[in-house]
């Protein structure tokens, strides 16, 4: 008699690829410079006392008149560039971030709910979504803090702009979030220890949180690993339109809309060193996220 071919043998598990290995490096050191800034960082930009407008549009140390003490130069209010860049960095991925944990909070709340209560509940939802979803990130966002600096004239204000900044870019980005657990859950719900769980008398809250949420969250880490860039370049492209961070405490947006004034002049570093490093960081985390779904998504399993 003839036997069944034997089963293949199981894929072996691939280490990181190197580019994934180099784009979380220098992710973690970006970032690690970034929240460290205070330390790392030779001058601090944000002391007003510090600002020295004698040593104002220094060119990088390489060029002929640049000084060892301004390695990357100095901008037109003569803040060290590389130090104004390192704070930069550090608003952008903390607003970055910020939008990208609000999002995926919201997001997962009410995809729960619309997966697993459905009827009027998923109908609400789910329009809320799609109507927010016809608009562009950048024109909700322009609306969301227009909105609210007519109402309060502070939110401009380096304490509340970034407050500003995180739910203008997360109204938008929770939509995602809610569809990819929405179907996850209807997927969930209708599987038996699930309905063992109803038939016990569980409450939904419990049954939601203990049993479906742990396995619906895998989407949800890729998902915002990938919005983290979109972020990070929606607050770059807010604050270079000028609704972002105000010009006292600047982010990458802020820098380069500062030296896109002074292109033209011949001071071209103020803006090049900070565009760089806004493409490098939102480079590398795509590249990372790229890898994780990859690396999450079944359906890609035959293609690796």
């Amino acid at each position: 008699p003839s036997l069944a071919p034997p089963a293949p043998p199981a894929k072996r598990r691939r280490g990181l690829p190197p580019a994934v290995r180099i784009a979380a490096g220098v992710v973690a050191v970006i970032v690690a410079a970034a929240v460290f800034a205070p330390w790392v960082a030779p001058h601090d930009p944000l002391d007003l006392g510090s600002f020295d407008l004698m040593s104002a549009e220094l060119p990088p140390a390489f060029m002929a008149e640049g000084r060892l003490t301004h390695p990357l130069g100095t901008d037109n209010q003569g803040r060290d560039l590389f130090s104004t860049m390192l704070y930069g960095a550090r608003v952008s991925i903390l607003i970055g971030g910020g939008a990208v944990a609000v999002a995926a909070f919201v997001g997962v709340v009410l995809g729960l709910l619309a997966g697993y209560f459905r009827g009027w509940v998923d109908t609400v939802i789910m329009r809320i979504g799609d109507v927010i979803l016809s608009l562009p990130t950048i024109l909700l966002a322009l609306l969301v803090s227009g909105i609210a600096r007519a109402i309060s004239p502070s939110a401009g204000t380096a304490e509340w702009a970034p407050v500003i900044l995180i739910g203008a870019i997360a109204i938008h980005e929770w939509v995602q979030y809610a569809r990819t657990v929405r179907a996850a859950t209807m997927v969930e719900s209708s599987k038996d220890y699930v309905r063992a769980a109803r038939v016990m008398g569980l409450p939904s809250l419990r049954i939601m949180v203990r049993h479906i949420l742990p396995n619906v969250l895998s989407p949800v880490i890729v998902i915002a690993t990938i919005n983290l860039a979109a972020a990070i370049l929606t607050e770059a492209t807010l604050s270079f339109l000028g609704v972002g961070m105000p010009p006292t405490y600047p982010s990458l947006g802020t820098l380069i809309r500062i030296g896109n004034e002074f292109v033209f002049s011949g001071i071209w570093w103020i803006a090049t060193f900070p565009a760089a490093l806004l493409v490098i960081l939102v480079l590398a985390v795509n590249i990372v996220g790229d890898w994780l779904r990859d690396r999450f998504d079944p359906r890609r399993e035959g293609t690796r």
